[in-house]
């Protein structure tokens, strides 16, 4: 009996996967260099504490804000394209079909071939046809503003959290050290578990993630120990 042949493509989780992956390590990045640049800066535990946990809180609204719009965007040019082929479908159908026909010839089919599955796909389901071919518009593809939003938003509190909880367990005098070690540790699990979701190596994404931590981390806490100094 032979066996049924089963792909494991993964780009339906592309849209969700991209925003709680930005929103994670967003959290993660942007709440760590808060707390080690203030800890640099010599501030109190309850201070640190009270930066830490309002950095998380905007930066998670700033997130769901900011996808929202940009994916709102996106959508609302999707929509006005889908529009006009729609208008143009029931304007010019001949020339929509010419146009259909000479994709597929430009990928590959015969004349003859290319007419018989514009034929039919048209036949089917035109505006379909053309948002797939000739917009790049899919139901995997599409733009969903409301659930990037609230993927950024929740992933960026869980990412944003990790550190907090560090800042705020540890003594005082290892949260130069704690902290940034933890943070570059849960960027390397990051980036080895969104490649893994997305079927891409995983060393190669851990790496990239921990390296631009590492920079951002240490760029703050420069500035801190610089306008701490400078203050005291």
């Amino acid at each position: 009996m032979r066996k049924r042949h089963r792909e494991g493509h993964r780009l339906d989780r592309g849209g969700w996967l991209r925003a709680a992956v930005l929103g994670a390590n967003d959290g993660i990045v942007s709440t760590a260099s808060l707390l080690v640049g203030v800890a640099a800066a010599d501030a109190s535990h309850s201070s640190r504490l009270t930066a830490g946990i309002a950095g998380a809180v905007a930066g998670a609204m700033s997130m769901a804000a900011g996808e929202y719009v940009s994916v709102s965007s996106q959508a609302d040019s999707e929509k006005a394209n889908l529009a006009r082929e729609k208008e143009e479908l029931a304007t010019d159908d001949a020339g929509e079909h010419r146009e259909l026909m000479g994709i597929y010839m430009g990928r590959g089919l015969d004349k003859e071939l290319a007419k018989q599955v514009a034929d039919q796909l048209m036949a089917h389901d035109a505006l379909g046809a053309h948002a797939r071919d000739e917009l790049g518009i899919t139901e995997v593809s599409a733009a969903r503003p409301l659930q990037a939003a609230l993927a950024s938003a929740a992933s960026f509190s869980v990412g944003a959290l990790l550190p907090v909880t560090v800042s705020a367990l540890v003594r005082i005098d290892l949260v130069l050290i704690a902290v940034p070690v933890t943070a570059l540790v849960f960027l390397a699990a990051l980036g080895a578990i969104a490649a893994r979701a997305g079927g891409a190596p995983m060393g190669v994404a851990a790496l990239r993630v921990t390296f631009w931590g590492a920079l951002a981390m240490a760029a703050t806490a420069g500035i801190g120990e610089l306008f701490g100094t400078v203050v005291q």
